[in-house]
C-alpha cells in the first residue's frame, strides 16, 4: 500500500509537468502551458524580454518574426468573416490588432483605411518583419497583412483563412498598394 500511495504522488506531480511542457502536442488550451512553471503578467513578460533584445536590425528583425509567427500558430487556419474579431471568424484588420497586441502591446485602429494612416511608408524592396502590407483588392476595397520575412505576409484570405502567402504571387502583386512601418519593439 505505501507503494501505491508513492506512486500516486509522483504521478500528481510529474503528470502536470509533462502535459505543460507538451501542451502543444497535445493541441491543449495555452493555458496549460503555464503549468509548473512561474506566472508573470503578459507585460511583465514583454518587459523583460525588451530589455534583452539587441540593437542589430537583424536580431529585432528574428524577434519581431518570431513573435508574429507564434501568434499565428494560434489564429491558422481560422475561417475568414468580415468584421469578425475571434477565433471563430477574424477579417484582415483584426487579426493585425490581434497579432499586433499580443505580440507587442501595441494598439492599431480597427479598419484598414486607419491602419494605413499609422507609422512611416516603406518601399517593397525595404520590408522587413511587422510592417504591415496593404493591397488594393477592389475600388473602395483594402486588404492587410503583416510581413514577416523570405517575402512572406501573414493574412486572414477570405478564401483560405487566416493563412500566409507569398508578396510573388502575381495577385498579390498586382493588387500591392503600400507598406507601413509601425514602431513594435523598443
Amino acid at each position: 500500500m505505501p507503494r501505491f500511495k508513492k506512486m500516486i504522488t509522483l504521478s500528481c506531480l510529474i503528470v502536470p509537468l509533462v502535459i505543460s511542457a507538451n501542451s502543444f502536442a497535445f493541441n491543449l488550451p495555452k493555458e496549460f502551458a503555464s503549468l509548473g512553471t512561474q506566472s508573470l503578467a503578459k507585460k511583465d513578460v514583454f518587459a523583460e524580454k525588451a530589455k534583452y533584445i539587441p540593437a542589430e536590425k537583424s536580431n529585432k528583425s528574428n524577434d519581431v518574426r518570431s513573435a508574429i509567427l507564434t501568434q499565428f500558430s494560434s489564429w491558422k487556419g481560422t475561417r475568414y468573416h468580415w468584421g469578425g474579431t475571434t477565433h471563430a471568424g477574424v477579417d484582415c484588420s483584426a487579426l493585425m490588432q490581434h497579432i499586433f497586441s499580443d505580440s507587442f502591446h501595441k494598439d492599431l485602429p480597427r479598419t484598414t483605411s486607419q491602419q494605413i494612416e499609422n507609422g512611416k511608408q516603406v518601399s517593397k524592396d525595404e520590408l522587413r518583419p511587422g510592417d504591415l502590407v496593404f493591397f488594393k483588392t477592389s475600388p473602395g476595397k483594402r486588404h492587410v497583412g503583416v510581413y514577416i520575412g523570405d517575402n512572406k505576409f501573414i493574412h486572414a484570405s477570405t478564401s483560405m483563412g487566416v493563412t500566409m502567402s507569398s508578396l510573388a504571387n502575381n495577385y498579390w502583386v498586382e493588387h500591392y498598394e503600400t507598406a507601413r512601418r509601425v514602431k513594435v519593439l523598443g
